[in-house]
């Protein structure tokens, strides 16, 4: 037997079974039976989808879809993005079923689940959004014709927005996160665009069918992982026990298996360490996570590298810490590297193991330009320079959940400055701590 292909792929024109599935399906338009095509595949520095094309021979009704096909984020996400030129209005856009779509300054929303999921562009939202008023136009002309002259007249202020005459802000807000807006400016911080994750509401949980075993009457959870019970382990057991557990690779989401144990750092606190190996795409990963809540306060941590003892220092990046090399002007949220424990060197070739692979060049698609092009070759040379030692830059972690750390190389250490600060309410918000009491978050 061969070894066995990642469920989901990247879309590549030198694939020769990009497996591609048919299935006869009913026609909406004229009831007779057509074919919808699906096609797994992944969208780079994104997530898995499903591509669905539905046709019909009998009356050429057409359809095309986007569905996630990775698990439901653990958040949401609130996208604002300001429309000022034709580089905005031609950024790749993703939005799914559950994504409500703003445009601040006409007070305009489309609500969620009101338009499937699909890939497109922020032109292409104005577009289907001025296609979607002008369909009952014809109609209502005659049967509320002061309705209709008021939607007309709201049309043209939708056309004049692709003339870009003034600029714009759209906000995407996905409560299951699945939603995403390019950076042309990649990989250097996107200027116009900011973006907020948040934690759901129960009720959103149940939006999107996501109930607790309590919820549903099953106390004895089916789930893989099963609560400890007090006094069950000791912390030395579980600190000397690998526990192992199947899950889905991130890559490929096909079945394999992570590895996880629970450490201590010196002069720190315990930390979860989990190793995934993908037998299918080879695929492996390394993450940890902290094992002592979250903090009463921030953490923002300054280091300068200035030479091959700096590169040593040992580093705990958590996954709510972003990162920023202002030299290379280089900002990376918390959710690009995920939590890792490595040294100052590991962390830098891990930007530029993520940023320097075969899909990158990818995310621009046909639209890349030469002067994208050049910027990232500079980009990556420059960041090879610091690998190096040829050229000095200082990594600034900042973690509102506090659980970052950086190794202290004697107690006068002049190039790491730690300062703990107050988060602020959108901090705590995206924590999901508003709505808690203190002791109950806070460690020891």
């Amino acid at each position: 037997m061969g070894a066995s292909k990642p469920i989901f792929r990247d879309l590549n024109a030198d694939d020769p079974e990009p497996e591609a599935t048919e299935i006869e399906s009913l026609c909406v338009n004229c009831h007779a039976n057509g074919i919808t095509r699906l096609l797994l595949t992944k969208i780079p520095f994104y997530k898995e989808v499903v591509l669905m094309s539905f046709s019909c021979e009998h009356c050429g009704f057409e359809n095309n879809e986007i569905q996630s096909g990775a698990a439901i984020s653990p958040e949401g996400v609130k996208i604002s993005l300001r429309v000022e030129t034709q580089a905005d209005l031609n950024r790749q856009l993703v939005k799914s079923d559950y994504t409500s779509i703003k445009i601040v300054e006409l007070d305009f929303e489309i609500p969620a689940k009101s338009q499937k999921g699909e890939v497109t562009t922020v032109e292409g939202v104005i577009t289907r959004s001025i296609a979607g008023l002008q369909q009952d136009q014809p109609v209502r002309r005659i049967q509320h014709p002061e309705a209709a002259a008021q939607i007309d007249e709201f049309i043209q202020k939708l056309e004049k927005l692709k003339d870009l005459n003034s600029p714009f802000t759209l906000i995407l807000e996905d409560i299951s996160g699945n939603s995403f807006i390019e950076n042309p400016q990649a990989p250097k911080k996107d200027p116009n665009c900011s973006t907020h994750f948040f934690k759901r509401t129960k009720e959103q949980d149940h939006e999107l069918g996501i109930f607790t075993p309590a919820e549903v009457g099953n106390e004895k959870s089916t789930a893989l992982l099963h609560p400890i019970s007090e006094n069950e382990f000791t912390l030395e057991d579980l600190e000397g026990e690998v526990l192992q557990f199947p899950t889905n690779c991130t890559n490929c989401n096909s079945p394999c298996e992570t590895n996880m144990k629970m450490t201590k750092i010196p002069h720190f606190k315990e930390v979860v360490i989990m190793a995934t190996n993908c037998d299918a795409c080879g695929h492996r990963t390394n993450e940890v996570k902290s094992g002592g809540g979250i903090e009463p306060t921030g953490v923002h941590i300054e280091v300068f590298v200035n030479g091959r003892e700096d590169f040593s220092r040992d580093v705990l990046k958590s996954e709510t810490c972003s990162l920023k090399i202002p030299e290379l002007e280089l900002e990376v949220g918390p959710h690009a590297l995920g939590g890792r424990f490595t040294t100052v060197e590991g962390l830098l070739v891990a930007i530029k193991e993520q940023l320097d692979n075969p899909t990158f060049s990818h995310m621009f698609g046909d639209s890349q330009t030469a002067e994208s092009k050049a910027r990232l070759e500079e980009f990556f040379k420059r960041l090879q320079q610091v690998l190096d030692g040829e050229f000095k830059v200082t990594i600034v972690l900042d973690d509102p959940a506090g659980n970052s750390y950086i190794q202290s190389l004697d107690d006068e250490d002049k190039g790491l400055k730690i300062t703990q600060y107050e988060r602020t309410f959108e901090q705590n918000e995206e924590l999901g701590l508003n709505d808690m009491k203190t002791e109950n978050y806070t460690s020891d």
